[in-house]
């Protein structure tokens, strides 16, 4: 007992790795509907996204109102499009990360506020990284963190 070549071959000619795709914009050129349908996967990787407690945490809704649930909502769509957006951003400097662990490589980046006594008047304090942001040089210039690090004296 062995393959059929030929009934094989002509299988694969016919039927496999075929898709037939069908749209009621008809208007749009093959390369648009093909893209389209290809994308349509990203938009569902997004979705489950929303549910993964470790990216954004939409799951836990506790309201009743309408408003309040638009908002819950729209906060979470906010949050993974940013997220997807930092990421994109960080890819073009190939700083290569998951929507998941972009978050946790920026969150290892803390701030420690210093208050030192002053001999007249306010206190002073001095704004301190726990950890170099230079040891996230390159992810740090891409989205322009150094903006929103403290300066250091």
């Amino acid at each position: 007992m062995g393959i059929n070549e030929t009934a094989r071959q002509e299988l694969q000619d016919e039927l496999f790795g075929k898709r037939v795709l069908v749209t009621t914009h008809e208007d749009w050129p093959v390369d648009d509907v093909v893209e389209a349908y290809r994308s349509q996967s990203d938009a569902e990787f997004g979705f489950r996204q929303l549910k993964d407690p470790h990216v954004v945490s939409f799951s836990s809704m506790n309201h009743w109102t309408e408003h309040s649930i638009r908002v819950h909502t729209f906060t979470g769509v906010l949050a993974v499009q940013i997220a997807h957006l930092m990421r994109r951003e960080a890819e073009t400097a190939d700083e290569h990360h998951s929507v998941r662990e972009l978050p946790e490589r920026l969150g290892s980046i803390q701030e420690t506020v210093m208050i030192y006594p002053s001999t007249g008047g306010h206190p002073k304090a001095r704004r301190i990284l726990t950890e170099e942001i230079d040891t996230h040089a390159n992810l740090a210039e891409v989205l322009n963190l150094g903006k929103w690090a403290p300066k250091k004296s």
